[in-house]
């Protein structure tokens, strides 16, 4: 059944979305037609309280994607895309963010999905590098993991959450996943385990 409707808010499709330990979820958006050609436009999060409403939050950003929270709730980690940089909100108890700075800058690669590790690092997938990985606040990498598709989404898991899984594919171009069906999720172990949400 319809829980909350965010046509008003959300530029283009709505994609990746974290619920936090109080039932509320900030829920990412592309912004502009990506695949259409528009061009690119900044946008912000949307924040769906536990009784359904809807606001807009934290931005502007550039293509929202995965998120992250610290395991203190205080800190929202955002993926943004096509800003190729990783920014962050100090969280209020009401579910608003501020104090939005970039995390983490990272060059070439395109952040996708990301999850967080028990020594405060980020996992990072970049679909347009093909690669995982791995950066500590400032943007140092200290991780490369190469996968077989190209990783979109990752989260750590497993018993001791010290599985890395990754969700994978040859292409996020709908027709062509529709066409030739090459998602598969690939796993890797890490020495570090997971930590936060989600």
């Amino acid at each position: 059944e319809p829980y909350a409707d965010l046509a008003s808010l959300a530029g283009f499709h709505c994609n990746d979305l974290l619920v936090d330990p109080q039932g509320g979820a900030y829920v990412g958006n592309f912004g502009y037609d990506l695949l259409g050609g528009a061009p690119t436009v900044s946008t912000k999060l949307i924040r769906i309280d536990p009784d359904g409403r809807a606001r807009s939050v934290g931005g502007p950003l550039v293509f929202p994607n995965g998120m992250a929270l610290s395991p203190d709730g205080a800190t929202l980690i955002v993926a943004e895309t096509f800003g190729r940089r990783l920014s962050s909100f100090r969280v209020s108890a009401g579910g608003e963010l501020a104090d939005h700075r970039t995390w983490a800058a990272l060059g070439a690669a395109t952040p996708d999905g990301i999850c967080l590790d028990a020594e405060g690092a980020l996992w990072v997938a970049s679909p347009l590098t093909r690669e995982l990985l791995r950066v500590r606040q400032g943007g140092e990498v200290l991780d490369r993991v190469q996968t077989q598709g190209a990783p979109y989404a990752c989260m750590l898991g497993g018993p001791d959450r010290h599985i890395l899984y990754v969700c994978t594919a040859q292409t996020h171009e709908p027709a062509a996943a529709l066409r030739d069906l090459t998602g598969r999720i690939e796993v890797v172990n890490v020495p570090v385990p997971g930590a936060g949400l989600p």
